[in-house]
């Protein structure tokens, strides 16, 4: 005969100050490990909202990044003629040549020099990246030395106000404009005319990569094999989306991996806090136990019953720790990307972060409960019943 959950509940109701103090460890402990995974959740996110589902990336074959891709514009213009590619309403090809250069930059805060991305792009840029969107100033002439800025580059770099001039190689630039870009990676990023950023850094003739907007984006496998099969310009293509996701591999899988850590490390502690408070239980009810052994509840009733206990104190710490953890959310800070550039994103607290936070909290009730409960089933009856 099973103990019915109600019981379980109301022992938990009884003994309400210990109860406290468990679902607050356990809270704390889940708050910490989701505080991490939603770093881990907005970093990739920010990377991800950079690609669009449509676009395709081409590099240099073998590039990791843009920062290591170089091809001649003769090759980028063969790709931007191929049928595949989707077309405007005037016929033009939907494809966005870009510069990917990283200079260094004092921060607003300290003066201390930072790694930025500064992005060389055409005006076709804002036909196939359709997310950016300016907010002050106004767009790039092409020719000149003239930038724009995002706005997390501009909060975070100093001298980037509208109107004020900066020196990039030995060359004067003047801001003309601050844009957004859906919260996504560009929006750390310095952009400015690529012919203008190839002459001012030497690489006049050259491309970092080629973004394009696919007429079929199911072509994109053929396509890809195609430009890597090709010897006179040796490419490869990648949807954009993906590009942006695996190039914040490195950092998630650390923040993840230190997750797991402070998981292992913390949880320990919890689970022989939740240990001790489940002991005490037992040792307070011993009389209890007698008498519900005296009814006719078996050893695994009782077992499960106190088992159940744990579970439920600590999932409701794990709920606390979770919504302790959206104070997080939406805080910002900056990281390194693959690139070696410096982006700004914010904590995101995604449902995913919050089940792993429950599933996390569960196993250390289970775990922290499940010894006091095999000493609970394990009481002899008449022992139990004359335990003062």
């Amino acid at each position: 005969m099973a103990l019915p959950i109600a019981y379980s509940f109301r022992s938990l109701g009884v003994r309400w100050k210990s109860t406290l103090l468990a679902m607050l460890g356990i809270g704390l402990v889940v708050a910490v490990f989701v505080g991490l995974l939603s770093m881990s959740s907005g970093f990739r996110l920010a990377l991800r909202a950079s690609g669009s589902p449509g676009n395709a990336i081409v590099l240099e074959k073998g590039a990791q990044s843009e920062l290591g891709s170089s091809f001649s514009k003769a090759a980028s213009d063969w790709v931007a003629d191929d049928s595949r590619i989707a077309r405007s309403t005037d016929g033009a090809p939907l494809v966005s040549p870009e510069l990917a250069i990283v200079v260094a930059l004092p921060k607003r805060r300290d003066g201390e020099l930072t790694n930025i991305g500064v992005r060389g792009v055409t005006p076709a840029a804002s036909n196939v990246r359709n997310g950016v969107a300016l907010v002050e100033g106004r767009r790039v002439q092409p020719g000149l030395f003239e930038i724009m800025v995002g706005r997390q580059a501009q909060n975070r770099i100093r001298g980037l106000d509208v109107g004020s001039r900066i020196f990039m190689m030995k060359n004067e630039f003047k801001v003309v404009g601050v844009f957004s870009a859906e919260g996504s990676s560009f929006e750390s990023e310095i952009w400015g005319d690529l012919d203008a950023m190839a002459s001012a850094f030497n690489r006049a003739g050259t491309e970092s990569s080629l973004t394009v907007r696919l007429a079929d984006p199911s072509v994109l496998p053929s396509f890809d094999r195609e430009l890597q099969a090709n010897l006179q310009y040796p490419l490869e293509m990648m949807g954009e989306r993906k590009y942006y996701e695996d190039q914040a591999g490195p950092l998630s899988r650390f923040l993840g991996g230190l997750a797991a850590f402070v998981a292992v490390v913390m949880g320990i502690g919890a689970v022989f806090a939740a240990m001790n408070t489940m002991y005490a239980i037992v040792a307070n009810r011993t009389r209890e136990v007698g008498t519900l052994r005296a009814l006719g509840f078996s050893r695994s009733a009782v077992l499960m019953a106190f088992v159940l206990e744990g579970l439920f104190l600590a999932v409701a710490g794990g709920g606390l720790g979770c919504l302790l953890s959206f104070l997080m959310n939406g805080l910002r800070t900056s990281s390194t990307t693959a690139s070696m550039s410096e982006i700004v994103f914010a904590f995101r607290v995604t449902p995913v972060d919050l089940g792993y936070g429950l599933l996390f909290a569960a196993t250390m009730g289970v775990i922290g409960s499940l010894l006091p409960a095999l000493r609970a089933a394990r009481l002899p009856i008449i022992s139990a019943l004359c335990e003062a």
